[in-house]
């Protein structure tokens, strides 16, 4: 079948709308046909080269749609299932899911060529294979998925809000409730709230901490941030060590949450600075493989016992966080509608992008028409 879809073809390039052959699903795969897209800051690390992929490749790994078709030895679906797709798959059985530690997969080793479990491509065009971001390619109208991708919802939810749950909901929650162990009383503070950072914003107000303090350059960020959970806001790093200083007397945070788009030295140094002793420093956000972010005091690292801990989708499940958040959204407690700044046709893209780097959205989202 045909499908329309977004693509990059290397390095620095625009988004390109082109019409790709996608091929049915083999034996443990469905055909998805998209409804929402998000757009997440990860995608613009594969234009930037950040993150190190197989050109060309589908973007788009936050997503939610329609269940068309299955292949052989397919059970947990059936035509007709409404889906949100992991960007993590989970097999389940890997050393890694059988110790409890889903969201570090044998399978996402996968990512670097973007292709499908079994080694092959089902995106085609022009005599080329593409690969599928996070093995997903939600920037297609439709594609051709892993069961492992696929978390099966109830059918009344809205796709278009669903989609978020896909990456920068439960990424950003977890790296406040389960990297960052926020408890009732705690003082928290996060840096950068975009896609990630608001919801680690609404997920240490909802563990309880009595200061949520959200650090963004935006006005409008921080405006979102103090609706959805936020007590303090800060422009820079050295407004929120005052604001720090002050509400804690001198102690310091007890998590510092690194959800930047883009990590640097200085941020870093900034969180590790503003935690007290045995305090956690949570790096969600990314830089180049390449790159050194992370250059702090040995001497104050060893005598006041401070942690340094990355987190991947959160430390959490995404078979679980996903349902999870879910029902904290129909139940009130959780924002999603909220968080949607913009929504955008497939050929918009690059537009969306644009804001998104400009600092117009908290989260775009693509609708997809068909």
């Amino acid at each position: 079948m045909k499908t329309r879809a977004a693509v990059l073809r290397d390095v620095d390039k625009d988004w390109e709308i082109t019409e790709l052959d996608l091929e049915p699903p083999k034996a443990g795969e469905v055909l998805v046909r998209f409804v929402a897209a998000g757009l997440c800051h990860s995608d613009d690390h594969l234009r930037t080269g950040d993150i190190p992929v197989r050109y060309p490749i589908v973007g788009g790994h936050e997503g939610a749609g329609i269940i068309e078709e299955t292949g052989d030895g397919v059970t947990r679906f059936k035509p007709g299932d409404h889906v949100v797709c992991s960007f993590l798959p989970v097999c389940g059985h890997c050393r890694f899911c059988a110790r409890g530690m889903s969201n570090l997969c044998d399978l996402g080793m996968l990512l670097v060529d973007n292709c499908l479990p079994d080694g092959t491509f089902r995106f085609h065009g022009g005599g080329e294979d593409y690969g599928q971001m996070c093995l997903l390619g939600t920037f297609s109208q439709w594609a051709t998925l892993s069961e492992h991708s696929c978390v099966k919802i109830d059918d009344d939810l809205p796709l278009e809000t669903a989609a978020l749950v896909g990456c920068g909901v439960p990424t950003g929650w977890g790296t406040a409730v389960n990297a960052g162990g926020v408890r009732p009383g705690d003082t928290t503070v996060v840096y950068g709230v975009g896609g990630v950072g608001i919801n680690a914003v609404q997920g240490a107000a909802f563990a309880g901490a009595r200061h949520v303090i959200a650090v963004d350059p935006v006005a409008g960020k921080r405006a979102v941030a103090a609706d959805l959970g936020a007590t303090h806001t800060a422009a820079d790093a050295g407004e929120a060590q005052q604001i720090i200083t002050e509400v804690t007397r001198g102690v310091g945070a007890d998590q510092a949450l690194v959800t930047v788009g883009v990590v640097t030295e200085e941020v870093i140094a900034a969180a590790f600075a503003a935690i007290r002793k045995r305090g956690t420093v949570v790096v969600t956000g990314l830089a180049g493989p390449g790159k050194k972010t992370i250059q702090v005091p040995g001497f104050e690292l060893t005598l006041f016992e401070k942690r340094i801990q990355g987190a991947l989708f959160g430390g959490g499940n995404p078979f679980e966080e996903i349902p999870r958040m879910l029902e904290l959204y129909r139940s009130g407690r959780l924002k999603l509608d909220e968080l949607i700044t913009t929504r955008y046709r497939l050929e918009d893209v690059n537009q969306g992008y644009r804001d998104l780097l400009d600092g117009r959205n908290v989260r775009g989202l693509i609708v997809h028409g068909h």
